[in-house]
């Protein structure tokens, strides 16, 4: 039986962009399968102490900024450190997400997640707006104005309250979030615990 990982993160975090290529080709590796849960962040730092960017003090957002341009040179991933357009709210792009998982399954949802990611913080477009959504969607080979109309019900709504409540029953605090066998991880910079979760 295949191991399960639980991805909760939110599509537009910087660290889960750093991270989402890399976690995809771990699971496919090892023969995880991968249940994908993009949720609100906003709401979980709300409950566990987080605070927005803007919010956060100086030399925080100073030291995010570095650490930002480290990791983008070491994985070798572009990324804008200060994008057009950041902030920007991730709802309408993670129920875009749940959209395509519930229409085409976990790994289009993938793909289309990275290519939100990129969006964001390598192709200066703004994901907060639908028809970037549906064009990004539409690039990924699939109907993007079908799959906006689509994430804008009550279902996939609801989909996306759940996975946020189910990362708050789980410990969540931030994102990207890794839940292997009841165990979590937080952060791309700890993929290598992850893989060694999948490999045991």
């Amino acid at each position: 039986m295949a191991k399960v990982c639980q991805y909760f993160f939110a599509p537009q975090s910087p660290y889960a962009y750093l991270g989402h290529e890399r976690f995809v080709r771990l699971a496919k590796q090892y023969g995880v399968q991968v249940e994908i849960k993009p949720c609100d962040l906003g709401k979980i730092f709300g409950v566990s102490g987080g605070l927005p960017l803007a919010k956060r003090p100086p030399q925080r957002q100073a030291y995010r900024l570095i650490e930002l341009k480290r990791w983008s040179e070491f994985l070798q991933l572009p990324l804008n450190l200060q994008p057009k357009f950041f902030p920007v709210p991730g709802d309408p792009a993670a129920k875009l997400i749940i959209a395509a998982r519930l229409a085409h399954g976990t790994d289009a949802a993938l793909a289309v997640t990275g290519a939100i990611m990129r969006a964001v913080w390598a192709e200066e477009r703004n994901v907060g707006d639908a028809d970037t959504l549906a064009a990004i969607a539409t690039e990924c080979g699939h109907d993007g104005k079908a799959l906006v109309k689509s994430s804008e019900t009550a279902s996939v709504q609801a989909e996306y309250e759940r996975h946020t409540d189910e990362a708050i029953a789980a410990n969540v605090f931030g994102a990207p979030w890794y839940v292997v066998e009841g165990e979590g991880f937080w952060g791309q910079d700890r993929l290598d615990f992850v893989e060694r979760a999948f490999a045991r």
